[in-house]
């Protein structure tokens, strides 16, 4: 793609626009975590059942962001943007009027859509509103705002939920989205350039690649070995004896973890991901394992659960350079599509990892959740082993 259009405002400030959107839609993806308990309370369900509130978000995500990817290529890009952020406030607001759970999932499922096709949009505006040597810097100035959700953004949710109500938290969600609305409106270039289009059978292409088969596997269960017990975090942190107040601040605490984890993810794998990947699912595994023990004890607990925020999305920065180096080296023609794909893989980890762990919760303990951490956490160590053996 070639740069067309000398850019009126500052790309500081459409950088700043859309962080501010991936900011609002970072928070709404695990709003339901910090809420959760409100929901079941709100609902009348079980804690398996108030699980799909993650899992089905993103499993939207892993239909949407391939997908709509596909289907909208030829669409101008602003308006595109546009069309994603109304899209993302009716399915929070949706979500925070709706009568009952059925309702409730359907908001969740179309902020999905939205959130899966903003990924991929964003993206490519962000690396075409500065020169060619800013790209991956301005990439990362984007993604910031996922960063500043994960730490500020579901605390923040929690706290709206606990003093007011769970439905007050989507209301202010999409009120943040709303101002990215009117902010991308004022602030992104209209006649951005078009993405390459894609080949027909892209998909099968990508799928014939081993390495990029098992790399995406690897994306789904090595991201997703931390949800079984990070979908019910607030419960535990509950049954643990930590109160409403000193949860937020805990959960503040978690975030700024997951937030050094990114940075330190994204320096160690940089040349070679696959060895920085391998012991972070080692780690992880360990965490787990002392989980089984530990996570009962209040103060030993919560520093397990830091560490498993530590380790959670580190892995993010180097499976998505994986996924990307593969993909750029044997099928240049399909990289957009084999990222669309990787995303669709990190919400397919949520999906199961919180699948699994609602299961275990109501059917043996949430004690036990750890249990399916640990198994997916060693499939991803033996795959990412396979995969060095055949580089």
């Amino acid at each position: 793609m070639e740069k067309t259009e000398t850019h009126a405002v500052a790309p500081t400030l459409t950088l700043l626009a859309l962080a501010l959107s991936a900011f609002a839609i970072g928070s709404t993806e695990f709003i339901s975590v910090g809420v959760m308990p409100l929901i079941i309370d709100s609902f009348g369900i079980s804690l398996s059942t108030a699980s799909m509130t993650v899992s089905v978000y993103a499993a939207g995500i892993m239909i949407g962001a391939p997908l709509l990817t596909a289907l909208t290529g030829r669409f101008p890009r602003k308006g595109l943007l546009l069309a994603i952020m109304v899209t993302f406030i009716l399915g929070n607001l949706l979500t925070a009027i709706a009568p009952n759970f059925a309702m409730l999932l359907v908001g969740r499922v179309v902020a999905a859509f939205a959130h899966g096709l903003f990924m991929s949009v964003a993206t490519v505006i962000a690396a075409n509103v500065v020169e060619p040597s800013k790209r991956a810097s301005a990439i990362a100035t984007m993604f910031t705002g996922l960063t500043v959700a994960t730490v500020t953004g579901v605390p923040l949710g929690t706290f709206i939920g606990q003093h007011a109500s769970w439905r007050a938290s989507f209301i202010v969600i999409a009120a943040i989205g709303f101002i990215a609305l009117i902010g991308n409106y004022f602030l992104v270039p209209s006649n951005l350039p078009q993405p390459i289009p894609g080949r027909r059978g892209s998909l099968l292409r990508i799928f014939k690649q081993k390495e990029l088969t098992v790399g995406l596997i690897v994306t789904a269960i090595g991201y997703g070995a931390s949800f079984p017990v990070y979908t019910f975090l607030t419960t535990i942190l509950t049954d643990a004896g930590w109160s409403s107040g000193v949860m937020v601040f805990i959960l503040i605490a978690y975030g700024l973890a997951v937030a050094i984890g990114n940075i330190v993810g994204g320096r160690v794998g940089n040349t070679e991901p696959l060895n920085a990947l391998a012991w972070m699912f080692g780690a992880l595994f360990v965490v787990m394992t002392a989980m089984l023990f530990g996570l009962g004890h209040q103060m030993i607990g919560l520093i397990l659960i830091l560490l498993m925020g530590l380790l959670a999305f580190m892995n993010v920065p180097g499976l998505q350079l994986f996924t990307m180096q593969i993909a750029e080296k044997n099928l240049p023609e399909d990289v957009q599509m084999a990222s669309a794909l990787n995303i669709s893989a990190f919400n397919v980890g949520i999906m199961i990892g919180s699948a699994v762990g609602g299961q275990i919760a109501d059917h043996v303990g949430l004690g036990l959740t750890p249990i399916a951490g640990m198994v997916l956490a060693a499939l991803a160590l033996i795959l990412t082993g396979l995969l060095k053996k055949w580089r």
